[in-house]
């Protein structure tokens, strides 16, 4: 068995329990979007693959914002599987920068692969599915929909990203609607126009409803 299939075979049994938002459905959409871009990149494609596979591995929000258990857990299993060094640094690397974090975060790291990975995870937080994956999460944590007397924030911290609980459409502005803007790759920006466009659609009916309009 190679080390891909036994990384997706892994993958699955640690995120059997996982929000829906956050689960192994999403890593798949997103190793899927990394192979689609990394077709039209120079790249270091298990690298990519490994990086999709193990990005969300121990997501800080689900582990009381410990952001060190995603990289450790992905190096642990890596050792086990006798991956080399260099490929388990590039690896943890790419989980440890490819987060948004209020869109402050100072990436202390750089590659084609991380860039790969990046917007594949990305696109998978917009259009359609970002959507449905939004308010999965806001449901979870049993924000509101939407309340006209709460703005969004903007130009959070980390910190207070983290812990920022305002309604659910809020996060459109906050993170969803920033993300087309900050895809590194062509095709990664390609698709996000498309999927960025549907999004403003979805939110033009949403307050047009809200207001009662036919």
């Amino acid at each position: 068995m190679s080390i891909i299939d036994k990384t997706i075979l892994f993958v699955k049994t640690k995120l059997e329990q996982a929000e829906g938002g956050h689960d192994w459905f999403h890593i798949e959409r997103v190793y899927k979007n990394a192979l689609l871009i990394a077709q039209e990149e120079s790249c270091d494609l298990t690298v990519v693959k490994l990086g999709a596979l193990l990005h969300d591995i121990a997501d800080s929000k689900f582990h009381n914002g410990d952001e060190t258990i995603g990289p450790k857990t992905a190096r642990l299993f890596l050792e086990s599987e006798n991956v080399d060094e260099a490929t388990i640094v590039h690896v943890v690397n790419i989980i440890e920068n490819i987060s948004f974090k209020g869109g402050n975060f100072e990436r202390t790291f750089s590659s084609k692969e991380l860039e790969i990975v990046q917007d594949a995870d990305r696109l998978d937080a917009i259009g359609a599915i970002g959507i449905a994956r939004c308010f999965n999460y806001g449901g979870f944590k049993n924000r509101a929909l939407y309340n006209p007397a709460i703005p969004p924030k903007f130009g959070m911290s980390k910190e207070e990203y983290k812990t920022n609980d305002s309604p659910t459409i809020n996060h459109f502005y906050e993170k969803l609607l920033l993300l087309k803007d900050k895809m590194n790759t062509p095709t990664g920006k390609k698709i996000a126009e498309a999927r960025h466009r549907f999004m403003e659609n979805f939110l033009s009916q949403f307050y047009a409803e809200w207001e009662g309009e036919s």
